[in-house]
This record gives structure tokens, C-alpha cells and sequence, in this order.
């Protein structure tokens, strides 16, 4: 396998050293980012990542984390998924990034998964012919189990990195949980829950954790409390339905993980209805798995490459990008 784009990062800039332009010639990829209008009238950033000069194997759809965006370190594995021959296409999500709304306010999800969901169905009309894969980081990839229980014959695989899709030891105690929803009734925008300063707990490597807080567009208040609310409720959703998910199904998670308890995989992995499910804890790392040294970011790729390459329709099927 290649060495993941984030080994040409620096503490300060995604692209290290490089113009964004001669980042992406050394990868050979194609980037676009473009912006459309959501349902509900704002404005949203997307972005894609084909490679140049390869025969397209497949769609890859990224779902990106809570506070996170598509266009700074979940780029760099946008990046490694278009060089091993995919179209890449994410959204970021209302109050993230580039996109329109409420900075980290996300009361409702299901407004977040219809959004991507219209946008993602939007881009197989141009790949009618591909397999339509999901992939999500954190909440991320809650919002990937949310679409697929919606969609549940539209994609030929889901792959999970450090996914919130249970509570297990995180479940905040009765007093705290009875209060933010009385906070959340009365002023549900309100930046009131407390939390770790996110980078620190997530990236095991000093610089990763800098590269992270260097991003110009991300959250970093506290948890709204609507939104915080909102997450114990999908949680909750996602636990009782499990035995709905039926996609082939790839989980990775750091065995140490703080944020996203590692225990709510492994509860997806056994409840989970897929016949085809494969479950990967690595000892030692933590949430952000591209924030292990470079020896760990090569196995979990490694890993996901390989269970994608193993579920895509003969090669003679491609087409060029």
C-alpha cells in the first residue's frame, strides 16, 4: 500500500509544504468543490476527488465527524481513497465547514441524512454503472448507519471509522441527562455541555492533534445542547435497531477510543443483521485512527483496502475516470 497522503502533511497545513495544486498532482488526483442548496434553502460545500488516469472501480461516499469538515484532515483520506481508483464525493455537513447554518448546531439528523442523501443519489446518475460504497468518521458514521437503514439496498457496503453508534461507558448519569433536556427545551443553541478539548483525546501523535486545531473552519465550542441531546438520541436509535443493518459491514475502532466508546461496535458488530460483517479493534490506538503514527495509519488502511477490494464486481467492469 502507498503511505496515506497524511504522511506529507505538517502540524500547520494538510498540504505541508505544497500548493493544494502540486499536492494534488503528486497524488494524482482530480479535486472539485462546488456548493449547491439544501432543502431547507442554505447553502452546503461539497467537494469530490477522482484519480487521474485510472479506471474508476467504484463511489466511495464520506460522512465526516461532529465539528469536522470534508476538507481538512478527512480530505488527506478522501485522498487515499481516490488513489486506489474511486470517485470520492462528500458533503459538509449544515454548521460545519464551508456549509450554512449554526455553527456545530445540529438539532435533527435526519435533516443531515436526507442532505446527504440527496446529494449522493445526485452523483449515480454520472457512476449509474459503479458500486456505491458509504464510509464514516465519528458521527460520521452514525449518519452512514442512518442512510443505509433508509437505503438499505442502494449501497454495496458500509465501512465505520471510530463510529458513534453506542453509549456503553459514555452514558452521561441520570441527573446530567434529565438536565439537558430541560436545557435543551429552553435554549437548545446553547454551547453548555462540557466535553475534553476534542484533539487532544483523539490524536495519538503531538502533531496530528496541531495539524487538527490548525483547521481554519472547525467547531471548537462546546456541544450545543440541542445537539447533544440529539446524539444520546441517535445512539439510542441505532442500539435498538441494529438487527436492521444488513449491508456488508467493515467497523474499525481504537480499542482505546475516549470519545466514541469501542464497546458500541463491538454491539453492532454481534447485533448487526449482515451475513457479511468484519470487525477490527486495534490495541493501543486511539479515535482518530489517521492520527496514529505512520505504522498504524498502514494497517487500518491497509485493512479497509483490501475488504474494498475484495467487494467490488470484476475489474473488466471498470471504467475509465
Amino acid at each position: 500500500m502507498e503511505a496515506h497522503p497524511c504522511c506529507d502533511a505538517t502540524a500547520e497545513n494538510v498540504f505541508g509544504n505544497m500548493e493544494a495544486s502540486c499536492f494534488y498532482a503528486k497524488h494524482g488526483v482530480e479535486y472539485v468543490e462546488d456548493a449547491l442548496e439544501n432543502a431547507r434553502g442554505l447553502k452546503q460545500c461539497w467537494r469530490s476527488w477522482t484519480p487521474i488516469g485510472k479506471p474508476l472501480r467504484g463511489v466511495v461516499c464520506v460522512c465526516h465527524g461532529y465539528g469536522a469538515d470534508a476538507g481538512w484532515l478527512v480530505q488527506l483520506t478522501c485522498i487515499a481513497i481516490a488513489k486506489q481508483g474511486y470517485a470520492v464525493y462528500a458533503i459538509d455537513h449544515q454548521g460545519h465547514g464551508k456549509s450554512e447554518g449554526l455553527k456545530g448546531y445540529i438539532p435533527d439528523i435526519n435533516v443531515v441524512v436526507a442532505d446527504c442523501i440527496a446529494f449522493f443519489d445526485a452523483q449515480r446518475e454520472s457512476h449509474k454503472e459503479l458500486p456505491f460504497f458509504l464510509y464514516g468518521e465519528s458521527l460520521g458514521g452514525a449518519i452512514s448507519l442512518l442512510i443505509h437503514l433508509q437505503q438499505p439496498n442502494a449501497w454495496q457496503g458500509v465501512i465505520l471509522n471510530g463510529a458513534m453508534c453506542g453509549i456503553g461507558k459514555f452514558k452521561p448519569p441520570w441527573p446530567a441527562e434529565h438536565l439537558l433536556y430541560l436545557v435543551a427545551g429552553f435554549i437548545p443553541t446553547w454551547p453548555v455541555v462540557p466535553t475534553k478539548d476534542i484533539p487532544t483525546v483523539s490524536f495519538r501523535e503531538p502533531w496530528k492533534r496541531e495539524l487538527a486545531r490548525n483547521n481554519p473552519n472547525r467547531y471548537t465550542g462546546k456541544p450545543r445542547a440541542a445537539t447533544a441531546l440529539e446524539f444520546l438520541r441517535v445512539v439510542k436509535e441505532i442500539e435498538s435497531r441494529a438487527t436492521e443493518v444488513t449491508v456488508p459491514l467493515l467497523i474499525l475502532h481504537g480499542e482505546m477510543d475516549v470519545v466514541c466508546d469501542p464497546e458500541g461496535s463491538r454491539m453492532l458488530y454481534k447485533n448487526a443483521g449482515s451475513t457479511d460483517k468484519t470487525l477490527h479493534v486495534y490495541p493501543e490506538m486511539w479515535h482518530q485512527l489517521v492520527g496514529e503514527p505512520a505504522e498504524g495509519v498502514e494497517k487500518v488502511f491497509g485493512d479497509m483496502f483490501k475488504w474494498l477490494d475484495a467487494r467490488l464486481p470484476p475489474q473488466g467492469d471498470a471504467i475509465s475516470g
